[in-house]
C-alpha cells in the first residue's frame, strides 16, 4: 500500500525546519551509505548526532504520534530516528531496496522495516527532477509532494529518486515496525479502520459500528507481533 499523508507539518512548521537546515552541518552521503548502496547513491545527508537532526527527528516523532492516519495506516511498534537528506547539482539516489533490518543509533535495539516514509520538506517548484519512483503491483509510481506532506510505502519495494537538476530538494526520511508484519494483513485492518470511522461518524451509536470494531481488535490480537 503505497499512502500520501497531506500536510504532517504545517507550512509554518516547514519554514521553521528550513530556517534551522540552511545552517545545518550537511555530509556526503557517501558516509552511511552500505556496500551496494554506495555504487548508486549521490547525495548530502546531515549529521545523524548532530543537535538540529535529533531535535528536529523528535518534533517529527511526536507529531506522527498524535496523528490518526498515520496511525491507522502504519500500526507503528518501533520508528527509526528520522534521517535528513538534500538532492542538488545532479544528486540521485539509484534503484535500491531498504535494509530489512537495522539498527536504532546509541543501541542495541534492532527494527525490522516494514514501511518507509519520506516527508518533504521542498516544494515541487522549488526543484527539477527529484521524483520518488516506487516500483510497486501497479508499476511506477511517482511521487514529488507539496512541503509538510508524506509518503508512506513497504520497505519491500524497489526505489529511487531522480537526477534533481536544478534547485534542492529536501527531505526527512525513516522506516517503521509495523505490528502487523504482513502487508495484506495491514492494508486489510486499514480499510476497516477507516470504514469504522467513517461510519461513526454518521450513526456513533450503531450496533453494527460495535460488532465491526470487535472484529478489528480481534484481527489486531489475532495478528499482532509485539
Amino acid at each position: 500500500m503505497l499512502l500520501v499523508i497531506e500536510e504532517v507539518l504545517s507550512k509554518n512548521e516547514v519554514q521553521q525546519y528550513r530556517r534551522h537546515l540552511e545552517k545545518a552541518p550537511w555530509e556526503d552521503g557517501q558516509k552511511t551509505a552500505g556496500s551496494l548502496s554506495s555504487k548508486v547513491k549521490n547525495n548530502l545527508q546531515l549529521d545523524d548526532q548532530s543537535d538540529i537532526a535529533i531535535s528536529l527527528g523528535n518534533h517529527i516523532l511526536q507529531t506522527l504520534g498524535q496523528h490518526p492516519l498515520f496511525t491507522s495506516a502504519a500500526l507503528p511498534n518501533k520508528i527509526h530516528p528520522p534521517k535528513f537528506n538534500c538532492y542538488q547539482g545532479g544528486g540521485h539516489y539509484g534503484a535500491h531496496v531498504d535494509s530489512a533490518i537495522m539498527y536504532i543509533p546509541g543501541s542495541n535495539i534492532t527494527l525490522r522495516s516494514d514501511l518507509s516514509a519520506t516527508l518533504f520538506l521542498s516544494d515541487p517548484d522549488e526543484y527539477e527532477g527529484g521524483e520518488l519512483t516506487i516500483e510497486d503491483q501497479f508499476g511506477a509510481q511517482k511521487v514529488k509532494l507539496a512541503a509538510g506532506d508524506m509518503v508512506l510505502y513497504p520497505s519491500s519495494s524497489l526505489h529511487h529518486v531522480t537526477p534533481v537538476t536544478k534547485g534542492a530538494r529536501i527531505s526527512s526520511f525513516f522506516w517503521i515496525q509495523s505490528m502487523i508484519k504482513d502487508e495484506a494483513e495491514r492494508t486489510l485492518l486499514f480499510d476497516l479502520d477507516q470504514s469504522i470511522q467513517e461510519l461513526s461518524a454518521q450513526n456513533p451509536n450503531s450496533q453494527e459500528i460495535l460488532r465491526l470494531t470487535g472484529v478489528y481488535h480481534n484481527l489486531l490480537r489475532r495478528w499482532s507481533d509485539i
